[in-house]
């Protein structure tokens, strides 16, 4: 057997012996039957973001490959604002190669993803899902290049707080057992994760730590490997799904929210984008970025001030986009450099063998690690919408190539390695870039500027675009940043814990 799905952590993998993505309806079939399944759970994703949940229970095989192969009706107009009720139904069909066995349930049950379906039995074009889907495609039809995309899980687990083996005040970064006082949660929902299909990095203590009327707030962070950028997508809902659940059962708190309190550490949820072309990084040459990556990222530097409505679409993201906090304000890309909008991280591209050298008795080799090198989009949180976020960073990486003077751009908007924006010997600098929307209202105006990137071959509709140039100016937020006290920032945040 292969050894990668001998190890996999996903029980349909391992017991059908093959990837998901070559699951057919009989393979899902076939581990029903042998494996006593009484459930089959669908779930898609509404405009808020959130997984939604459709229960069968399944009383004959007919009825079981009728639910597979025909999905079921759904209110649209329940999931999706825009729809109006008079003609809301969609269809829900599962994607065979998302199937997984629930890890939450006592009875053997098996869980799939769906797509949206209209009336017709054509894609629904407004689902977040299709969007995305539609926009990978447009940007391998225009690139020939396939992207792919990793995710980074910051958030909060806010308990009420014991005063033992207390952890410094925002010096939790890394920090082990028992400092960080839920790497249990973390490591437990890292391996349901995986066991659901997600391609896990890491986990690990973020930066975070604090207490406040008697409650710890501790920030940790999973992190995922580069998959194809649709895939991405699905494993990140998934996986905050997952850490709700758990978080339930521990009877903790746990939030994306990108701002809790004034001077504490935000949670972003960064992405990591790469190329590549016949399954071979398309990211590096000879240890020097590609043309084609700083195509991409001038197609991010162009899109950079509309990104936010797509990325930031709360009150709260803004309260995050601040100096001196590792989060970006300013439109310029640099390496290894977390107060840039773009940073391009150490990508192994000097080639040596370091295990080697700090492991005596193994022979030097020289394996080639450059595929591991990607560019990291820093402002956005995990407030937004996966799908749409993804199919967002997709168009304007697409439009990086599609204008004439890209690598002139990328050229224009690098800062060099080191240089910290927000430092007041580099004020020049910073004061010559343009700068981040500051609040839901200037990210609504900022995408009715730069809305031709992504309506551009029928990726966003403009009907889909306007809603959500009308969902964030209703915030009316433009000067809430400066009115807020620590009061009423918290009762902000009480108000939407759970959005995301």
């Amino acid at each position: 057997m292969d050894k990668s799905i001998e190890m996999s952590p996903n029980k349909l993998v391992k017991y059908l012996k093959k990837p998901a993505t070559e699951f057919t309806r009989a393979d899902i079939v076939k581990y029903c039957q042998e494996n006593s399944v009484e459930f089959i759970n669908l779930h898609y994703c509404g405009w808020d973001g959130k997984l939604k949940s459709l229960n069968f229970v399944i009383n004959s095989l007919e009825h079981l490959e009728n639910i597979l192969a025909a999905g079921e009706r759904v209110d649209g107009s329940s999931l999706f604002p825009f729809i109006e009720a008079g003609k809301s139904d969609l269809y829900v069909l599962p994607r065979y190669k998302t199937a997984f066995v629930n890890p939450f349930t006592d009875v053997p049950t098996v869980d799939l993803l769906c797509s949206f379906f209209d009336r017709e039995g054509e894609p629904f074009e407004s689902s977040p899902q299709y969007i995305l889907h539609k926009a990978h495609t447009q940007f391998k039809e225009v690139t020939g290049l396939t992207m792919e995309a990793m995710g980074e899980l910051e958030y909060y687990i806010i308990a009420d707080d014991e005063e033992m083996y207390a952890t410094p005040d925002q010096k939790g970064y890394h920090e082990s057992a028992p400092f960080n006082k839920f790497a249990d949660l973390r490591n437990e929902a890292m391996r349901l994760i995986a066991q659901c299909g997600g391609l896990i990095k890491y986990g690990h203590s973020e930066v975070g730590n604090f207490s406040q009327n008697g409650k710890i707030y501790e920030q940790n962070e999973i992190e995922f490997q580069p998959t194809d950028i649709e895939d991405a997508a699905d494993q990140l809902v998934v996986a905050k799904w997952v850490m709700r659940q758990l978080a339930y059962q521990y009877g903790v708190t746990l939030t994306f929210a990108p701002k809790i309190t004034v001077g504490k550490a935000g949670s972003g949820m960064h992405i990591h984008c790469k190329f590549s072309k016949n399954g071979q990084s398309m990211m590096t040459n000879n240890g020097e970025l590609t043309d084609e990556c700083r195509k991409a990222i001038a197609g991010y530097m162009i899109a950079g001030t509309s990104l936010p409505a797509f990325g930031n679409p709360h009150p709260l993201s803004f309260m995050r986009l601040v100096p001196h906090q590792e989060a970006p304000t300013s439109l310029c890309w640099s390496f290894s450099n977390r107060s840039a909008l773009v940073r391009v991280p150490l990508g192994w591209l000097k080639k040596m063998d370091m295990a080697a050298k700090c492991n005596p008795n193994e022979k030097a080799t020289d394996k080639d690690f450059s595929d591991k090198q990607t560019f990291e989009w820093r402002a956005s949180d995990g407030f937004a919408d996966t799908y749409l976020l993804l199919a967002a960073l997709c168009c304007a990486a697409r439009h990086g190539f599609e204008i004439p003077n890209g690598l002139e751009i990328a050229e224009k908007t690098y800062v060099g390695l080191g240089v910290n924006i927000h430092d007041e010997k580099n004020k020049a600098v910073q004061e010559s870039l343009e700068q981040l929307p500051g609040c839901c209202v200037e990210a609504a105006q900022e995408l009715a500027k730069d809305r031709d990137i992504y309506t551009s071959r029928g990726v966003f509709s403009d009907n889909i675009v306007d809603y959500m140039i009308k969902y964030l100016t209703a915030f009316k937020d433009e000067t809430l940043r400066q009115q807020l006290d620590n009061e009423s920032l918290l009762k902000l945040v009480e108000e939407s814990i759970h959005l995301g």
